[in-house]
């Protein structure tokens, strides 16, 4: 493992990222997208980790509000009732990281609480408390770019040049956080594919994204099971692994050093074929 390599201290489980790291999806949601339904209660929720786990994920994302586009808001004390039961289970029962995908502040105090060793957060901490709250719990963030609101992004986002216009954003949000108060080192950057972008805009953010990864930044690309998947392959949102798994590919030799997937073990199995091929673009222990 490299010395340089840099390492995220997930609440005193450190993810090194030395290799590109595997975040397997955890939403206990009725309405997501994808698996909306699938683990509400603790116990279906620890047992998906458990197979992501074993399938080769480095760390779960728990989301307790969907953001699918149209998607309706939650009320601060469901989406606690959702994820923090979750949460302490998980991190009673399970060695790897536990991210909370959240952007309230007290979501995110409460999650630190339970366990939970990074705040991922798509409104990048600019709900109200978010930031401050993000800076005194002192963990990892994941900062991403949206346009609009969840209920309204995907009516009509439009953008004069959307690889500058989001890497832009990114760089000054980091600013803001470091300012605040949290360590360059403990800021991963998300471009937010599908969050107010239309298939093209997707696909722009892709082909360019070494440059958002060359200010330094970890950078984290969510492309599983989107809707530009969808566009492009005609399949519905159960079917869209094999594409799910070439777009995390193509993050990866972009630069990402994490990608947040659904379909863990054909991600790590792409991924060891990956660095069989080009050594240290995807390697997998």
């Amino acid at each position: 493992m490299p010395e340089s390599a840099p390492t995220l201290d997930c609440g005193g489980r450190p993810l090194v990222l030395d290799r590109p790291r595997i975040m397997g999806v955890l939403n206990v949601t009725p309405d997501s997208f994808s698996d909306g339904g699938a683990w509400l209660t603790p116990k279906q929720a620890l047992m998906h980790a458990h197979h992501m786990a074993a399938a080769g994920a480095d760390l779960v994302d728990v989301g307790g509000e969907s953001t699918r586009p149209g998607a309706d808001a939650v009320s601060e004390q469901e989406e606690l009732d959702r994820v923090i039961p979750v949460i302490e289970l998980l991190h009673r029962e399970l060695r790897l990281p536990i991210s909370i995908d959240t952007s309230k502040a007290a979501v995110m105090r409460a999650a630190a609480a339970a366990g939970a060793g990074l705040i991922n957060d798509v409104y990048a901490l600019r709900r109200e408390g978010a930031l401050e709250a993000a800076a005194g719990l002192g963990l990892p963030v994941c900062i991403m770019h949206m346009q609009g609101e969840p209920g309204t992004m995907q009516a009509s986002p439009a953008y004069t040049d959307v690889v500058g216009e989001v890497e832009a954003f990114l760089l000054q949000r980091a600013g803001e956080c470091e300012q605040a108060g949290i360590r360059r080192g403990a800021i991963v950057l998300d471009p937010g594919f599908g969050f107010g972008k239309t298939l093209q805009h997707n696909l722009a953010l892709l082909r360019e994204l070494p440059a958002l990864c060359a200010h330094g930044y970890p950078v984290l690309a969510g492309l599983s099971r989107k809707s530009m998947l969808g566009e492009l392959t005609g399949r519905e949102v159960g079917e869209r692994c094999a594409g799910s798994v070439a777009l995390a590919l193509l993050a990866v030799l972009g630069g990402a050093a994490m990608v947040r997937v659904h379909d863990v073990a054909e991600t790590r199995d792409a991924l060891k074929v990956l660095d069989a091929v080009w050594p240290g673009r995807g390697r997998l222990e």
